[in-house]
């Protein structure tokens, strides 16, 4: 008791402990590939999630283009989370997942996005951010992954992951590509006077 108030601190509490009260790790070998590991099963989690994400997306574009865009993003989905597989191999890993909560939450907005905008140029131009925030996280992921691996002399699984940090680099430059159209489709359908 402190102060006339109970405090319920420490081992029981039923509390998760905060980043301020957690021991940071020590700087080692060894806590670097668990940072590595971590990261692997955070973008892997995050590419599974993206295979039920991308339909609804596709399902709520207008425009065909950017239709086919999320469908072929899908596909290449699939293939991202082969390589992941094979990046675990070759570094000497388990396979598995670990929640997303970044992922997860750009997600949630995209499907709040779609719940509040009829179907239209407006939401199209909508998708195009909710698509394109989840590829600039996807590149952070992998080019930091890529980076990792580098320095952790993991030659190969940095060649599979640059190849899917180079896939996801192209899916933003053609959503970037697509937004120009559909920008100014949206700001003609909306009526705004230029």
């Amino acid at each position: 008791m402190k102060n006339g108030k109970h405090t319920n601190r420490g081992r029981g509490s039923g509390r998760k402990p905060s980043a301020k009260n957690m021991a940071p790790h020590e700087s080692t070998p060894e806590s670097l590939k668990k940072l590595y590991e971590e990261d692997l099963k955070d973008i892997y989690w995050a590419e599974n999630h993206l295979l039920e994400t991308l339909p609804r997306m596709a399902g709520a574009a207008e425009s065909s283009e950017l239709r086919i865009a999320f469908e072929g993003h899908l596909a290449q989905t699939k293939d991202h989370i082969s390589r992941l597989e094979h990046v675990f191999e070759s570094s000497g890993l388990k396979v598995s997942a670990k929640k997303c909560e970044g992922m997860e939450g750009l997600t949630k907005e995209g499907d709040a996005l779609i719940k509040s905008h009829v179907k239209g140029c407006v939401r199209d131009s909508g998708l195009i951010i909710a698509g394109q925030k989840v590829e600039h996280y996807k590149i952070a992921a992998y080019g930091s992954l890529r980076t990792l691996a580098q320095v952790m002399k993991l030659e190969e699984a940095a060649g599979v992951l640059q190849e899917t940090l180079d896939e996801e680099g192209s899916a933003n430059r053609l959503l970037t590509g697509l937004s120009r159209t559909i920008n100014e489709q949206a700001f003609n359908q909306a009526g705004v006077v230029k």
